[in-house]
């Protein structure tokens, strides 16, 4: 800013004259900007007793040579967790300088020639244009350097020691950046606190800052952070502000965008980030739009919720220091002696990391975005995230609509303002989510993989209609977390702290160890998703709806692997089904509510409908093996040969249940991956042996009817009527409804590997969870209380010592450190193995009851059909076919009902 005397050193609240009150305000605390408050006393850096951390050489290169042992340079300069602070040895730095490509651009490197030694022109396409590839850092620190007593025509082999090192080093890392050379500048500055509170305004890297369209205004140039010491429930109460809420004119958030991670790699983090990034910028292109337009961008607040220090990957904190959001070093584990429970980095980001690495820009049609990062200290659980956005961020910010994403979901460049324009178009609607698609990579050859095939056409029954169905009588049973959106307003409790928020944030005391709830609850809220709908369409005095986007798509990455498939499913079907329980015990709460009398009517038959439903999937396991025993046993009766081999899968059916009850009870998915992929093979090839049965009795049921002399003859046939009515029921309902939505590809691309695994869907994914209901963990995600290696020196009164980077090399240093990891392709290792979590006798106990009810239900009602007469089995397949038929057919109309609602669209005021 012309006139300012200020410097990159200052990064707390320096002594600065300003030619305006506008530069004063842009560039003061943003505390001083707080209406009403008073300002703080001058701080003179002159006068204060500041003091500037010795600087202690590094041994030379002689003495000291890193770079003549790569496992050495690697130890030292990729630490772990806390120990690398302890052992880090100090490192020098590059002999020769980077050739930067000119000053006036950030540090990526076009391809090197290690013949010339020089930075070579790599032939720019349009593409390239507004972008530069993140490589070649690491083509700075030239490697062949002449060492001092280096054994340069020694190679280094593959087990040697250092190679170990260099290729564990390589690989993932968590917690903070490592840096490739020691900060010369680490300064010990004193910052006066506020209410006990520590904020931080720090300069951004100025190699970031040239690269940016707008470099004026605070929100460009500085980094503000935040060391948060209180509870996300009393963040407001404690005086807590966020930049957005701190102008002279607050501004009015529409949109808060939350991204929920924990250990997420770098692609994941930037599909996503970038996905948002293009929606926030077609937004601001709808120059008509009264909300949005140029200027739209300051509606919309992005944050970013990170599950612990320890645990975020460090490249994934590289693509966010080259979009300028975090900074390393800054961080603080103490203020005034209380440890702090969360960091929090606010930025207004121009520039998007690709998921290939590719820095784009405002050239690229991209806009600037407020970007929160809240980082939390410990690893509390995704539930926790979303208690610091919607308790502590939202009370600051007031947004009018919250989207929640998982990183790794990509949604499409217009989902989320579809999913933004429901909420405009009708008042009364409190909820909705968009279309959650597989990912099936390019040409589709993610399908090559019959689980990815059979979740995409899962993905897809329920997109063309379960969704649709429930959206027609206003109330969904599950929103998904990875791509949802929710009216603030509707979130909200009431006076007395009673409502869907309150209700929702029950289940982190439960899973937290803090609440003694019964195993019921404790399964019910492994879907507490499913509970947050539930309670804001019932929420007291209220009628609020959900609605289905079907325009808003989003991208995600699903299960490749059996053990994961496993674990997840036993999380959705334990918290599925006890959260359906729970309903239909609940039902009553509709009353409470002000739904007109027609919408409880409808919801009334909707929860009518999810209870057949519950029903049939309690007795799941035993239908499915009747259909399989009455239909192989008529095949026999028709081809005689065929019954011993019928006899034997029959056999071979039964086995692999109790199998699966053996592997269930007592082996982890990821401890036994070999006997539950013999599992799901046996089990498709005895669906194929079904599917072939049933092939071959329709179509000889059909030519002796057509033997037939009477016209109708035909039509008359029981058992042509019955394959007609189960045909038509299934495949025929699912073409229609795909067709409807003019998405049928899943019908011949992925039908046939859904069918083989669905055998496997009823029997070892419902055997699983079933066996595992006393175990209430995410599965993945442990709770930890480990502290970052960095420690604050205290300082009586309201002020306090920080050391941090401050010096326009050091932010440059720091800068490009964050390139450099992105730079460099990581060695992809194996997870190592989590402990499994302690159980308790009385979760066990009721496992064990839950288990043998479920089984012997089952197993009562298979005998007592099987042992009837053959006329018997007749009926009652009859009964399978006609009731599955009725409830395929109420689906159907439903989804008439949602596309003859959506092609006559109202816009609605709130019921009073």
């Amino acid at each position: 800013m012309p006139g300012a005397s200020n410097t990159w050193g200052n990064c707390a609240t320096p002594v600065v004259q300003y030619e305006s009150r506008v530069d004063a305000q842009e560039f003061a605390n943003p505390y001083d900007l707080a209406p009403g408050g008073p300002p703080l006393p001058t701080y003179d850096e002159a006068n204060a007793s500041t003091e500037i951390a010795p600087h202690q050489d590094s041994p030379t290169l002689s003495e000291y040579d890193v770079y003549a042992i790569p496992g050495l340079y690697a130890q030292s300069a990729m630490g772990h967790g806390d120990a690398s602070e302890a052992h880090t040895q100090p490192l020098q730095p590059a002999p020769e300088p980077v050739p930067w490509i000119n000053d006036g651009q950030m540090p990526y490197m076009v391809p090197y020639s290690d013949n010339s030694k020089e930075v070579v022109s790599s032939g720019h396409s349009d593409d390239m244009d507004s972008h530069y590839i993140l490589q070649g850092l690491v083509n700075g620190y030239d490697s062949t350097i002449d060492h001092a007593a280096s054994d340069e025509d020694v190679p280094i082999r593959a087990d040697d020691e250092e190679s170990r090192f260099l290729e564990e080093d390589l690989s993932e890392h968590y917690g903070r950046i490592p840096e490739r050379q020691p900060r010369r500048h680490r300064t010990l500055r004193r910052v006066p606190l506020r209410d006990g509170h520590l904020v931080l305004d720090c300069p951004v890297p100025p190699k970031l800052l040239e690269k940016q369209a707008i470099q004026e205004g605070s929100e460009f140039t500085h980094m503000r952070y935040s060391a948060v010491t209180c509870d996300a429930d009393d963040f407001e109460k404690d005086g807590y502000m966020l930049r957005p809420a701190l102008y002279n004119t607050p501004r009015e958030t529409e949109l808060c965008i939350v991204l929920t991670m924990y250990n997420e790699d770098e692609k994941l983090f930037a599909r996503t980030m970038h996905g948002v990034m293009q929606n926030i910028a077609y937004m601001c292109s709808l120059k008509k739009s009264a909300m949005w337009g140029e200027d739209g961008w300051k509606r919309v607040v992005v944050c970013i919720v990170a599950d612990g220090c320890n645990h975020v990957s460090s490249r994934t904190l590289s693509v966010l220091a080259a979009m300028g959001v975090y900074q390393e070093g800054v961080r603080q584990t103490e203020v005034q002696g209380k440890p702090v429970q969360a960091h929090i980095y606010e930025y207004t980001a121009q520039v998007s990391v690709t998921r290939n690495m590719k820095m784009l820009s405002k050239e690229r049609g991209l806009v600037p975005v407020q970007i929160l990062f809240c980082m939390k200290e410990n690893n509390q659980k995704k539930i926790n995230s979303h208690r610091w956005c919607f308790n502590a961020f939202g009370p600051v910010l007031q947004p009018k609509v919250y989207v929640l994403l998982d990183v790794g979901t990509k949604p499409c460049s217009r989902s989320i303002y579809r999913l933004w324009e429901a909420f405009d178009r009708d008042a009364n609607v409190g909820g909705a989510c968009g279309e959650i698609v597989a990912l099936k990579g390019k040409l589709w050859h993610g399908l090559v993989n019959p689980l990815v095939a059979a979740q995409n056409f899962e993905y897809k029954l329920s997109n063309v209609l379960d969704k649709p169905m429930e959206s027609a009588f206003g109330y969904i049973t599950v929103l998904p977390g990875a791509f949802s959106a929710y009216r603030y307003e509707a979130l909200k409790n009431d006076v007395m702290g009673h409502g869907p928020l309150a209700t929702y944030f029950e289940g982190e005391k439960l899973h937290g160890g803090a609440g003694n709830a019964d195993i019921f609850t404790s399964n019910m809220y492994l879907a507490e998703d499913r509970i947050l709908c539930w309670e804001l369409v019932t929420k007291r005095n209220c009628a609020w709806i959900l609605r289905y986007v079907s325009s808003a798509q989003a991208e995600t990455d699903v299960p490749h692997e059996i053990p994961e498939l496993i674990a997840q499913r036993r999380r959705w079907l334990n918290g599925s089904f006890f959260a359906a329980i729970h309903s239909a015990i609940k039902f009553t709460y509709i009353y409470r509510s002000t739904h007109s009398t027609v919408r409880k009517v409808f919801l009334h038959i909707e929860l009518i409908y999810l209870a057949i439903q519950l029903l049939y999937n309690w007795f799941i396991l035993a239908n499915y093996f009747i259909a399989f025993s009455i239909l192989t046993d008529s095949l026999a009766h028709v081809v005689h040969w065929v019954h011993v081999p019928a006899v034997i899968c029959s056999y071979i059916y039964i086995a692999f249940v109790i199998f699966c009850y053996l592997l269930s009870m007592g082996n982890r998915p990821a401890g036994n991956k070999l006997g539950y992929l013999l599992s799901i093979i046996v089990f498709g090839l005895l669906m194929l042996f079904m599917m072939v049965s049933v092939i071959y009795l329709s179509v000889t049921s059909v030519m002796d009817a057509v033997r037939e002399t009477q016209p109708n003859a035909i039509m008359s046939n029981p058992t042509v009527v019955r394959v007609f009515i189960s045909v038509l029921s299934t495949y025929g309902i699912w073409l229609i409804a795909s067709l409807l939505f003019l998405q049928p590809w899943h019908m011949f691309t992925s039908i046939l590997q859904y069918l083989l695994l669905s055998p496997s869907f009823v029997n070892v994914f419902n055997v699983y969870a079933f066996c595992n209901t006393h175990d209430v963990s995410w599965g993945t995600k442990g709770s930890d209380t480990n502290k970052v290696p960095h420690a604050d020196l205290f300082v009586p009164g309201n002020v306090v010592e920080v050391a941090m980077p401050s010096e326009p090399t050091d932010l440059n240093a720091a800068y490009e450190d964050a390139c450099h990891i992105l730079a460099n392709k990581p060695v992809r290792t194996r997870p190592g193995k989590n402990m499994e979590q302690y159980q308790t006798d009385y979760y066990a106990a009721v496992r064990t009851n839950v288990v043998l009810a479920w089984t012997l239900t089952n197993a009562a009602l298979a005998i007592a059909i099987l042992n009837l007469p053959y006329h018997v089995h007749t009926v009652y397949l009859a009964f399978l076919f006609y009731s599955v038929a009725a409830l395929s057919f109420f689906r159907l109309l439903g989804v008439i009902a949602y596309l003859v609602a959506k092609l006559f669209p109202s816009k609605q005021v709130p019921q009073v």
